[in-house]
């Protein structure tokens, strides 16, 4: 008994060790130039460019931040980052024209194949595929519940949502949203998830349990392309990038209503949060920029040259 009193908080510890410290750093890949830009909080400038692959899109982090994964669509390919050394340590085949992707709890990725038609389950300890699941035309976003059990797809020429369970991967439900929906996100307790429709202009609310849509709103910005979506840490607003209408809506996440928009840049498309809510990053595609937006004041603090056309990024903090 004494053994095991001991045993257990030893191994506690060590599991503990093993995660990476937050690296204060945001990566955001550019399309046309085929590489990561690698930002630094504390100064809001580039530190490194990574040359990663042809086409990096979708961006993501392991769940113990030590390696960052790029979506390198041309190569049909993600390329995996040690944090560490900011080296490519080695590429992923997960099938054709990987777009975004969203990496559960356990580590495991879920890939969105936009010439395929389907999403990909990757272990990428092994690198290895362990399934395939059909979805519509030109799937695009992906994300997955906080608890792991639900990963959900968008497909662009479909204008659905695919929900997938997890334990068996099996399609459970495709849900009609408005036309060419592209990101997904999930609130904290993965009660609801909310998806961007870039043609039909719309937010739709989704009950993640009964996989119904519990409200829909438009996105009062000219010329609004929605794209990129984060829920703050306490649930309470949404983010939205507006793609050509270069501004980042800000949404009441229950209700759906407009609070607020930002000017950002020129088509802007990924965006993310740190961790404490306080910063917003976007990346501006057409301004080869990033943004960075104090979500209290709503004011730009800081604009951060990065390469050709940036698409994604994500926050390590």
């Amino acid at each position: 008994m004494i053994l095991k009193s001991v045993f257990l908080p030893l191994m506690l510890l060590l599991s503990l060790s093993l995660l990476a410290e937050p690296a204060k750093r945001v990566y955001v890949s550019n399309e046309m130039a085929d590489t990561v830009s690698v930002i630094d909080m504390a100064s809001q400038s580039v530190i490194d460019t990574l040359a990663v692959g042809d086409r990096p899109r979708g961006l993501g982090l392991s769940p113990d931040q030590q390696y960052l994964y790029v979506a390198v669509s041309n190569d049909d390919a993600i390329a995996v980052v040690d944090l560490q050394t900011l080296t490519v340590i080695k590429k992923l085949q997960v099938g054709n024209d990987p777009e975004s992707f969203a990496v559960a709890p356990d580590g495991r990725l879920y890939v969105s194949n936009e010439e395929s038609a389907q999403a990909s389950v990757i272990d990428p300890d092994e690198n290895r595929v362990l399934a395939t699941v059909k979805v519509g035309i030109e799937p695009e976003g992906v994300a997955v519940s906080p608890d792991g059990s639900l990963a959900v797809v968008t497909s662009e020429s479909s204008s659905q949502i695919h929900a997938i369970n997890t334990a068996d991967y099996q399609l459970v439900k495709n849900i009609r949203v408005a036309a060419r929906p592209r990101g997904l996100a999930f609130n904290g307790d993965g009660s609801v998830f909310y998806v961007t429709s870039e043609v039909g202009n719309e937010i739709t609310m989704i009950d993640s349990r009964k996989l119904s849509v519990i409200k829909t709103t438009t996105v009062a910005v000219n010329n609004a392309r929605p794209m990129g979506i984060v829920v703050s840490p306490d649930d309470n607003t949404l983010y939205v990038s507006t793609g050509r209408g270069g501004m980042i809506a800000v949404l009441d996440a229950k209700t759906l209503e407009m609070k607020a928009k930002v000017a950002v840049g020129e088509r802007v498309w990924g965006i993310d949060l740190s961790r404490d809510g306080r910063l917003l990053y976007t990346a501006n595609g057409g301004s080869n920029t990033v943004s960075v937006v104090d979500t209290v004041s709503l004011d730009i603090v800081k604009t951060i040259e990065v390469g050709q056309l940036p698409w994604g990024l994500v926050i390590d903090d």
